[in-house]
């Protein structure tokens, strides 16, 4: 029985390979997305925490508690412009991906339609070996049972 070769499997093999790399850089930039998420909500937390603290202090702790808000509140804003612009990254690579998946796709169908046709063949084949087979049998049987 032949076997089937796809003559574009390189092809496949190599899109395979540019899915999954950029499977694995989707999923770094998803990481790296979340880490900033949680960098900004831990610097929200703070600012919270520390801005509903009324100081009953001196001037001077009153002063630094002041610096502090505005230092939390600066990297607040610079933790927001960080998780948009990483944030559009991880979209820019869902959508790179999208297209690698679809290019593997496209060559996955070819092979797939052929390795059918190829099937399909090899069964007819088969089917006509055996109705070959069969008449002949048949024959064979006539020709026995009038003699």
């Amino acid at each position: 029985m032949d076997m089937f070769r796809f003559k574009l499997q390189k092809l496949l093999d190599i899109r395979e390979e540019k899915e999954e790399q950029s499977k694995i850089e989707f999923k770094n930039a998803m990481d790296d997305c979340k880490k900033s998420e949680e960098k900004l909500t831990n610097l929200k937390d703070n600012y919270l925490k520390y801005s509903s603290r009324r100081i009953n202090g001196s001037a001077l702790e009153q002063k630094q508690l002041y610096n502090y808000l505005n230092a939390v509140s600066f990297s607040i804003d610079a933790a927001n412009e960080e998780v948009v612009r990483k944030q559009n990254f991880v979209e820019h690579k869902r959508k790179e991906l999208l297209v690698k998946q679809r290019e593997k796709k496209t060559v996955q169908v070819l092979k797939d339609k052929q390795k059918e046709a190829f099937v399909k063949e090899i069964e007819y084949k088969e089917q006509q070996t055996n109705d070959e087979f069969a008449l002949y049998g048949f024959i064979r049987n006539l020709k026995g049972g009038e003699i």
